[in-house]
């Protein structure tokens, strides 16, 4: 009640989001993260109870790019527009998207254990040509359009299609180095080869290449910040009945599960 009573001293109060899980549209990866479930967390996070700052607390292997995009503009434009500090926390990855996603922070705070980094873009799937023609199996696929059949994995790979999708990877990485240069700024190392080329550290070296800003937990870290009184305040998707019990549709469940157990393999997690 005293938070209502006017002149008493109110302590501050953080707002924290949490960013868990693979990023993709709506539809996909069904517990993950995409902008148009987190716009309404987000516009809370930062409005209600009128915070001092807002944490995010992040734990993805990354997904989409243009959700990844979409989400950390959002998180940028809401920080701008009410003059608040945002501090991300790592738990056990910010990864390729998942990092996208922590830049979007003035600050990254770290486990000695958390992956960071994997600025990259990648395409991945399979080709079977070799196994149609040993079962006598002919592929027939007719198209309006030279290029509609691009990347078909039942076809031998062609020269012309791997220089296509080359030709669309490097602009969204240009994109990702960009956003991580404007954010990150004079804390990236200068004497990093590797830094965008895909790979990814633990705690300490990703602190040492500038990736993070040091080795910290939120609640600690929060109360050196804000002091010992503040109040965090947790802000989070409304979930609706079926959610709440953990029932989905069985066959687009499995999937999707599959697909997000094969982004955190990429990361050995």
């Amino acid at each position: 009640m005293m938070r209502f009573i006017p002149f008493i001293p109110r302590p501050p109060v953080v707002s924290v989001v949490r960013l868990a899980g693979a990023i993709g549209a709506a539809g996909r990866f069904g517990g993950g993260l995409n902008d148009a479930a987190l716009a309404p967390v987000l516009e809370r996070a930062f409005k209600a109870g009128r915070p001092k700052a807002v944490a995010l607390v992040i734990n993805s292997p990354g997904g989409s790019p243009v959700q990844s995009s979409l989400i950390a503009a959002r998180i940028r434009r809401l920080a701008e527009e009410r003059k608040l500090p945002v501090h991300a926390f790592v738990e056990d990855a910010a990864a390729s998207g998942g990092y996208w996603l922590a830049c979007a922070a003035d600050d990254i705070w770290a486990d000695d254990s958390s992956i960071l980094g994997s600025i990259g873009v990648i395409s991945a799937g399979f080709g079977f040509p070799e196994l149609l023609a040993r079962q006598g199996i002919e592929r027939r696929v007719h198209t309006a359009g030279r290029s509609k059949s691009t990347m078909d994995p039942f076809r031998p790979e062609s020269p012309e299609d791997v220089a296509r999708l080359k030709g669309i990877l490097e602009p969204i990485h240009a994109a990702f180095i960009a956003h991580v240069q404007a954010r990150r700024g004079d804390r990236l190392a200068k004497d990093a080869p590797d830094l965008f080329e895909g790979a990814f550290w633990a705690g300490r070296a990703a602190v040492a290449l500038g990736l993070a800003d040091g080795i910290a937990h939120p609640v600690p870290k929060l109360k050196e910040i804000y002091g010992d009184k503040v109040r965090l305040v947790v802000h989070g998707p409304r979930r609706g009945l079926m959610a709440r019990f953990g029932l989905r549709a069985g066959a687009e469940a499995i999937a999707e599960l599959a697909e997000e157990r094969a982004l955190w393999a990429r990361i050995g997690l």
